[in-house]
């Protein structure tokens, strides 16, 4: 249903995204990546390494590495898809937010809602 392929949005050292192999419908589940969590008071940890650009929130208290192609979904201000966190799963779901037709690459809200348009942490000066 997915693969990784070169990424015309990402601007990083290896520009990879998240495409679709066939036609998904919007609701339908694209992948469920497993969660590496830790205590936020580890994030200055994390902060030395490159996976501080790949952390996302996991409650208040904790911070996560997504596995599975979780960090790999790129970000739109449109995006096509959505993620829920299940903590009791402790995975990161991701749905067709809309349609999305096979080649299509797959991409998400940095800031965790569809509609947030607030500019992302990494652009904040």
């Amino acid at each position: 249903m997915i693969e990784v392929k070169t990424s015309s949005v990402s601007d990083g050292e290896f520009n990879r995204g998240v495409f679709a192999t066939r036609d998904i419908k919007k609701g339908e589940l694209i992948h469920e990546a497993p969660v590496l969590s830790y205590p936020n008071d580890q994030h200055q940890h994390i902060e030395k390494t490159n996976l501080a650009d790949y952390a996302f929130e996991y409650g208040e208290n904790h911070s996560a590495i997504l596995l599975g192609y979780g960090m790999l979904f790129n970000h739109s201000y449109e995006p096509n898809a959505n993620y829920e966190i299940n903590f009791r799963n402790h995975t990161f779901e991701f749905y067709a937010f809309t349609n999305i037709k096979k080649g299509d690459e797959i991409l998400i809200n940095y800031n965790g809602d569809v509609d947030d348009k607030d500019p992302l942490w990494f652009n904040q000066d």
